[in-house]
Parts: C-alpha cells; sequence; structure tokens
C-alpha cells in the first residue's frame, strides 16, 4: 500500500509540474509546449485515477464531470490554475491519510483539465491565440 501510494503522489507531482510549465508557456504565448504541458498533466492525473482504482476498487464518481466554470468565460489560464490547486490539495490529504478526499480532488482536477483540453482544441480550431485574460 505504501508504495501505491507513493506512486499516486508522485504522479499527481508530475501533474502540478506540467501545470506549471503549461502556465509559464501560456505567459510566454507559446502554444505548442502550453498543449503538451497540459496533455501531460491530464495524462498524469489519469494514471493518479487508476491507481486509486486499484487501491479502492471502482467507484461511480459523486460529480457528474461537469465544470463549473460556464463555457463562455472560461478562460484557459484559470483552469489550469484551479486544476493545479485541486492536485496540490490532494497531496496533501494523502498525507493526511484521506485517499478518499484525495481521489475526489484528483478527479475534480480532471473535470477543468478536460475543459481546458476542449476549450485548446476549440481555439485551435478557430485560429485563436490561447492568451491569458487581461489582469
Amino acid at each position: 500500500m505504501k508504495m501505491m501510494r507513493e506512486k499516486i503522489v508522485g504522479s499527481i507531482a508530475s501533474a502540478v509540474e506540467h501545470l506549471e510549465k503549461s502556465m509559464g508557456a501560456l505567459v510566454k504565448k507559446d502554444e505548442g509546449s502550453m498543449e503538451s504541458s497540459v496533455w501531460r498533466a491530464a495524462s498524469d492525473v489519469e494514471y493518479s485515477l487508476f491507481l486509486f482504482s486499484l487501491t479502492q476498487g471502482e467507484e461511480p464518481e459523486s460529480s457528474s464531470g461537469r465544470s463549473d466554470l460556464p463555457s463562455r468565460q472560461a478562460e484557459i489560464g484559470p483552469i489550469l490554475m484551479l486544476a493545479q490547486d485541486l492536485l496540490k490539495e490532494a497531496m496533501g490529504t494523502i498525507d493526511a491519510g484521506d485517499l478518499r478526499e484525495a481521489r475526489k480532488k484528483t478527479w475534480a482536477a480532471r473535470v477543468h483539465l478536460l475543459k481546458a483540453r476542449e476549450l485548446i482544441e476549440k481555439r485551435r480550431k478557430s485560429g485563436e491565440k490561447t492568451t491569458l485574460p487581461p489582469p
């Protein structure tokens, strides 16, 4: 169990690092690096959720899989920051021994990453540049 917990924490920590890189790339207007880092973070989150399912069994998630953010007003930067915050909270709850809560937070981060990837794809199709909202 301890080794599985370490793998989960490592995967979540990797996702947090990739989100940090994605936000840096977003600020630099480096679309390719930003997209790649978001994809890697999403991959790490999926792996974490897989590991959670191995330790806790399959459970239907309580959330509907939808983001609370209105789609027309959603910006990629804030979504990525929210996902990163949720993952950091998940690591804290793992340290506190609450794997169920960590799984819920990781699942919520997944929902936000899916929303970010949806926005990236939508903007790519429309030819719009991905930028941070004005301060």
